[in-house]
């Protein structure tokens, strides 16, 4: 089918700004690559904080190894990649890909800097900070530091009655844990926790301020392989709600679904992904009730 000058030039139009998009998440990324590894290597690595996660490991395997932290977050990532790549395809795996070789490299190049302080509460609440700001950016951009998250994906597909924020503050004891005995002190796991904390509070509040969570309506063509992918790639559910263009009068399926907080960037890239063109609705949920969240019989006051 011959195609008209001024489709060609919508198709180039969208390609551009497709590209310029892509350009511009890549910056992001490599700025939050950047602020993460300000984190590690001059705050908690040289102060001996295993703040949990793929980072908390790579700490600890340096004091038993001296290979290089950020040598050690990109080889402790390199098989859990190649398993989320397999399962969940390319397209989720390229952008944290690069995040963590990138995270990885910067950790490396400023490690001979050493600590910027010795005070382990200022460095806790400093490393806890920019880590939350790193990771806030990579999201909004559409990638993950990849690590645990990747993990407890699997995990959840395998055993789905698990929530998964008592998948990530299990992982995060553990290591956090395991690092008092390695360090042999109590205290440095203790502000280590901290961290994690300190990470987890400022990350909602830098990705959606103090929402609960956000609810999507979504319109698009494209409705059934977005499903398709929220339900493999996010674990979560959706329900269709039928619709009617007012002006053309044909069938919409909208797609309407609730997500926590550090889900939506990845949801808004599938969309963008799936269907450039889609109509999406995104609003502020602050009271859910239902199977994955509250339950309305014990937990409302």
């Amino acid at each position: 089918m011959k195609i008209s000058r001024e489709q060609e030039n919508e198709i180039h139009y969208e390609e551009e700004k497709t590209f310029s998009r892509r350009c511009r998440d890549y910056l992001t990324i490599t700025a939050a690559a950047a602020i993460y590894a300000v984190a590690v290597s001059l705050f908690l690595d040289p102060n001996s904080l295993a703040p949990g996660g793929v980072t908390g490991i790579a700490i600890i395997l340096n004091r038993f190894t001296g290979l290089e932290t950020g040598t050690w977050m990109f080889a402790v990532n390199i098989p859990i990649l190649i398993l989320g790549m397999w399962k969940f395809g390319w397209r989720f795996i390229l952008s944290t890909l690069y995040c963590t070789m990138m995270m990885s490299v910067f950790t490396n190049l400023l490690s001979p800097l050493g600590a910027l302080t010795a005070d382990p509460l200022l460095a806790s609440l400093a490393g806890g900070s920019l880590m939350a700001v790193s990771l806030g950016l990579a999201f909004k951009a559409g990638a993950t530091s990849g690590g645990t998250d990747i993990i407890i994906k699997l995990l959840r597909l395998r055993l789905p009655h698990l929530k998964t924020g008592l998948l990530f503050l299990i992982t995060d004891a553990v290591i956090v844990t395991a690092s008092a005995f390695v360090f042999q002190n109590i205290d440095t796991a203790l502000y280590a926790g901290l961290v994690v904390f300190i990470n987890s509070i400022l990350l909602d509040m830098v990705l959606y301020g103090r929402d609960g969570a956000k609810m999507f309506f979504i319109i698009s063509d494209c409705h059934q392989v977005i499903v398709k992918r929220l339900l493999e790639e996010l674990d979560i559910s959706a329900t269709y709600i039928s619709g009617q263009g007012a002006y053309t009068g044909a069938a919409k399926k909208v797609i309407l679904c609730v997500v926590k907080k550090h889900l939506s960037p990845k949801l808004e890239e599938i969309v963008r992904q799936e269907d450039p063109r889609a109509f999406t609705i995104i609003t502020s949920a602050t009271e859910i009730y239902g199977e994955g969240y509250k339950s309305i019989f014990s937990e409302k006051l």
